[in-house]
């Protein structure tokens, strides 16, 4: 009951103590103590932070096959710009069907060398060695080996040499392809 209050005097007036007391304005992302309001991320900055930790392992996917071009479009449907001119018809091929069966059988390659790959380390370096030697000189067939893992190994291997050769007899029919048409192209203007 001992309460004291305290008498503030301004420029000779008594001024009470509710008057004197300042408002202040709570800060609307509060603030950490002892770090500068600049030091503090701001709330775009933090949102950022949320998107990358929540896409991040999504946008990390590998990506198949290729980026193309996406040409200027109105709304009514026209293509304008640079895709639009008559010299980027020229030029543009049509759809290669040959170089698009191409690009699916290099990923079924890719896979499939992955699968080889992982198969061959969990067998000795030359066994598997002499093994695939002897599948290449037709010395053995598959159905010669006893040993699952070693079958494997050689029907993949099989399997890698199988996709070489058609990606390779693909990107023949489809540059002997092209040749047949700008030889065409060239009789045409000449």
């Amino acid at each position: 009951m001992n309460e004291q209050k305290t008498v503030e005097t301004y420029q000779g007036i008594v001024v009470p103590e509710p008057v004197l007391v300042k408002v202040e304005k709570k800060d609307k992302w509060g603030h950490v103590p002892g770090l500068d309001d600049e030091e503090l991320a701001s709330p775009e900055e933090l949102e950022r932070a949320v998107l990358r930790a929540e896409w991040g392992p999504v946008l990390a996917l590998p990506v198949q096959g290729k980026q193309g071009f996406r040409p200027d479009v109105d709304e009514d449907g026209f293509v304008f710009g640079a895709f639009a001119s008559v010299d980027f018809e020229r030029v543009k091929s049509g759809f290669d069907k040959a170089r698009y069966k191409a690009d699916k059988l290099r990923e079924q390659l890719k896979n499939t060398i992955i699968m080889f790959q992982m198969i061959r380390q969990r067998l000795p370096k030359k066994s598997a060695g002499l093994i695939l030697k002897h599948l290449r000189m037709g010395i053995i067939d598959l159905e010669g080996i006893a040993d699952f893992d070693t079958r494997q190994l050689g029907t993949f291997y099989l399997r890698i040499r199988s996709l070489r050769k058609q990606i390779a007899e693909l990107e023949e029919a489809s540059w002997s392809r092209k040749q047949k048409r700008a030889m065409r192209l060239f009789a045409q203007l000449g």
